[in-house]
């Protein structure tokens, strides 16, 4: 049998095919447009991916046989706002996770209601990023549309929605959203209430593996499938990916570095960060995990790369990297503004320590430094708490760079371990899919049966401690300039 994970991106859509031994027998993927209509808002059409989903799939069931796929699951770009009127039209376009335009609802849920509050309902405070304080913004700011609204949806559950006929969302994805009761895996009806929508607004919650429903009839016939297709619900990216690098036991830890970058963490329990720095979510599998995210990883390095010294040839400009540790020169990836740990959407991007004699390499160097930099910012949040983390999986597109994975190793001082896979939320869609047809009988025994470690990059003792000097001189940065950072905002 075959199934398919469908990986909902910021810039494009990824189709993955997976046979039952968890091969890969197809990639494909369709870009799509994002719009930045002020500055620090993010925007994207659904009907976009939509589009984008269908192309996608005739082209990756090309030469298959289409009558041996069973399931359909997904992973995508968590916390955007997707509201539908009565009819099921789309509204407006999509708020997505990157929009930073909610500050002043932020700070009504975190300040006026109180973070202390909100967090005892959603086991987590307000971030721009977050579904709640959108809907506040497009009440305050489009009360005609706010008064059209019949469902709201999150962008990867759209697309479940448009195949299925079924409003569905998953508990991980759900729990990004601040209206998730997370502990209990359930709506707040509290936090409904203090943004004044009512449950029948928002979908049905399953959990990442449970079947949702079939393809209806039209889609079927349209994508050439069989209409007893099985929908699962599927999982946020993060969790997705997650499932996709078997980061699934308790304390295991998995490190995104795509359009954002993340510190994901398994536990079995439920448990809160008291200072609300990492996020508390349900996982794919049943379980929760901690997670740090950061606005600009990977599409920091795309940024440098295609709009300042305007090359595609990622791997040449990394060639001549040499002096592991020995930079001058730093760079904060904060092009979006930034969650963990700052929480502060006027943080900006910024080079500092040039000198006359400072190289393309240096200031190539220094971009893939200072993501790996904040994302260790995330990592030792972890570490306060008394999490050990020892080694980690890497998933997204920054972790195809050996130089990237090497920075990761030597910066916080883990050894990475490198799958069989790299296709992450996609793989891990893929996985759910499989186990929502009955092929596994838990996430757990998809991961350990089709998951395997194919190499381990370790620290090197001097790179550490060079890295760690350059580490500690990072972190004075940010606070020195956050003052300049509000002026300029």
């Amino acid at each position: 049998m075959l199934y398919i994970g469908v990986d909902l991106g910021t810039s494009s859509i990824k189709l993955v095919l997976m046979n039952e031994e968890g091969k890969i027998e197809n990639i494909v993927s369709r870009e799509y447009p994002l719009s930045f209509p002020k500055p620090g808002w993010s925007e994207q059409n659904p009907e976009d991916w939509y589009h984008a989903f269908v192309e996608g799939m005739n082209e990756l069931l090309l030469n298959h046989d289409k009558s041996l796929v069973e399931g359909i699951s997904f992973g995508g770009q968590m916390h955007g706002l997707v509201i539908l009127d009565e009819n099921d039209n789309v509204i407006r376009p999509a708020i997505l996770w990157n929009d930073g335009r909610t500050t002043k609802e932020c700070d009504y849920l975190n300040n006026t209601i109180g973070r202390e509050k909100v967090s005892s309902y959603t086991a987590n405070m307000a971030l721009t990023g977050f579904t709640a304080p959108k809907i506040l913004w497009v009440k305050e700011n489009e009360p005609e549309n706010f008064n059209k609204i019949n469902k709201i949806m999150l962008p990867k559950d759209y697309i479940a929605y448009m195949i299925s006929g079924v409003h569905c969302t998953d508990v991980s994805d759900a729990s990004g959203m601040l209206l998730f009761d997370v502990k209990n895996r359930r709506w707040s009806q509290e936090m409904l209430s203090i943004v004044g929508v009512k449950e029948e607004q928002l979908a049905k919650v399953f959990e990442s593996y449970e079947v949702v429903g079939t393809l209806k009839e039209d889609i079927a016939k349209k994508l050439g499938l069989n209409s007893s297709v099985k929908v699962i619900a599927g999982a946020g990216d993060n969790a997705a990916g997650a499932v996709g690098t078997g980061t699934l036991e308790h304390g295991m830890c998995s490190i995104s570095i795509g359009t954002s970058g993340t510190v994901f963490i398994a536990t079995d329990e439920f448990a809160v960060d008291e200072h609300n720095a990492m996020h508390s979510f349900d996982h794919a599998n049943g379980k929760y995990h901690f997670l740090g995210c950061m606005l600009s990883a990977a599409s920091a390095n795309k940024w440098w790369m295609d709009d300042i010294i305007r090359t595609k040839e990622y791997n040449k400009e990394q060639e001549n990297i040499v002096k592991l540790g020995e930079n001058r020169v730093f760079f904060l990836p904060y092009l979006m503004g930034e969650r963990t740990p700052h929480n502060n959407p006027n943080a900006r991007g910024t080079f500092i320590g040039m000198t006359m004699d400072t190289t393309r390499e240096d200031m190539t160097q220094a971009v893939l430094e200072g993501v790996t930099f904040a994302l260790r910012d995330a990592l030792e949040i972890a570490r306060s708490f008394g999490v050990t983390i020892e080694r980690v999986r890497l998933n997204g597109g920054g972790a195809k760079s050996k130089l990237w994975c090497e920075m990761v190793a030597n910066i916080m001082n883990v050894k990475v371990d490198k799958i069989n896979s790299e296709e992450g939320p996609g793989f891990g869609a893929a996985i759910l899919a499989a186990v929502g047809c009955g092929k596994f009988n838990s996430v757990e025994e998809a991961a350990s049966k089709l998951i395997k470690v194919v190499s381990t990059i370790e620290p090197k003792d001097d790179l550490v401690k060079k890295y760690e000097e350059k580490y500690q001189m990072f972190k004075t940065i940010y606070p020195a300039l956050k003052p300049v950072y509000d002026v300029i905002a």
